[in-house]
């Protein structure tokens, strides 16, 4: 089954560009397997609606693959640099910046601070128009052999000198992305800085967008992008600061992503009204006992065919990673920190319905389980999208 996957998500990314659901590795980049699994649990384990969540992994025998939560409305690069009907608003250019810095800020929360060559290919948009940053650059391999494009101009200077990606690096890379926001062109800095030095930054900001941005804006803008640009490291601004100084340009925040992205209100998808199932609205509601006397309706067992379906390595890796949130949680429940002990369960939980949905997507209750547990873990948005997904699924399959 894992290979018969593999092989249609290859073969289905190997014909999309940039923005595609699926990443593939071969063995150069990820020689051990058990190495790429456990980063792959990593990355995973994040989840917040500022990032397209890596929601699947798997590999057979030099393959490796990565699923992402799918974006339908492509790639920042696409909006800023090869835009058709018409420029991006300036209030969505902003928002953007912001949503991107909160990112940043939660993946650094979570110890996961670094990502590999940041830029604009690497935001997607999502249903609603909002944007997200893309979880394959949290890979510590990601890179596929480089941590930043051939292209020196754009490159940190001490990636040159040490070719070691730290967090400042990434705060380089994130001016690189203001300074496309600004221009709606991919702008060397070195040109850049020269323009603001020389007083000149009006230079930088986008044609399209003239008489439709406030100067005032524009020339934060310009400053936090200057800042980030510094040739040393440490004279850097983080990622909190990052983002508490874009929530103050931020002057159309009730007006809905899809709305400034100029998005048919008919393909926000979660702005139509969802007929749940019996059994999606008992995981609406985290109705434990509805969903277990659902569960034993359609004879549901834990775990049954699972270990025939993974590799006997992958198998073994599982069993230790749940053994281990286990223990972690039976241990908060001992010294009676409840809040913690449901949230290791419910977080091992969440794990086991990801590793089911990767074995078997085609079962909606793999879907229903995961937005069980992201709606137990307070991630409002995230269940929604997956309750969605696994009320679709269903629905496709009683059609047929």
């Amino acid at each position: 089954m894992v290979k018969k996957l593999l092989m249609s998500f290859t073969k289905e990314s190997s014909t999309m560009a940039f923005g595609s659901p699926f990443k593939r590795f071969n063995k150069f980049a990820w020689p051990d397997s058990r190495q790429f699994l456990e980063e792959a649990r990593s990355v995973g384990s994040l989840r917040s609606e500022r990032l397209a969540n890596l929601i699947g992994c798997c590999y057979e025998g030099d393959e490796r693959l990565l699923v992402a939560e799918f974006m339908p409305h492509e790639t920042l690069a696409k909006h800023l640099f090869h835009w058709e009907n018409q420029p991006m608003k300036w209030a969505m250019r902003l928002r953007v910046a912001l949503y991107l810095a909160q990112a940043l800020e939660y993946c650094s929360s979570k110890g996961r601070g670094l990502y590999h060559d940041l830029n604009a290919y690497r935001i997607l948009f999502d249903q609603d128009g909002n944007p997200r940053l893309s979880c394959f650059g949290l890979m510590k391999n990601s890179r596929d052999g480089k941590s930043y494009s051939t292209n020196l101009a754009f490159t940190p200077p001490e990636y040159l000198r040490t070719g070691r990606v730290t967090q400042e690096s990434v705060v380089y890379g994130f001016g690189t992305l203001l300074l496309d926001l600004l221009s709606g062109k991919h702008i060397p800095p070195s040109h850049a800085l020269d323009l603001i030095r020389g007083k000149n930054f009006l230079m930088l900001m986008d044609s399209a967008l003239e008489g439709h941005f406030s100067k005032d804006d524009g020339t934060e803008l310009v400053r936090l992008a200057s800042r980030c640009l510094q040739y040393e490291a440490r004279e850097r601004p983080n990622a909190k600061s990052l983002v508490f100084a874009l929530m103050s340009l931020q002057k159309e925040k009730e007006v809905p992503s899809y709305v400034l992205m100029g998005i048919p209100p008919e393909t926000a998808l979660s702005t139509k009204p969802l007929s749940l199932t019996p059994f999606g609205e008992a995981c609406l509601r985290t109705d434990l006992t509805a969903i277990h006397e659902t569960l034993e309706k359609i004879g549901y067992k834990d775990d049954e065919g699972i270990a025939n379906e993974l590799s006997f390595q992958m198998w073994t890796n599982l069993m230790q990673e749940t053994l281990n949130s286990k223990k972690r949680g039976d241990t908060a429940f001992r010294a009676r920190d409840f809040a913690t002990a449901i949230d290791c369960y419910t977080q091992e939980a969440l794990g086991d319905a990801m590793q089911a949905q990767v074995v078997f997507p085609d079962w909606p209750t793999a879907l229903y389980l995961q937005a069980t547990c992201l709606f137990r873990l307070g991630m409002e948005n995230d269940a929604q999208e997956i309750l969605k997904d696994g009320t679709n699924l269903e629905a496709r399959k009683n059609k047929y």
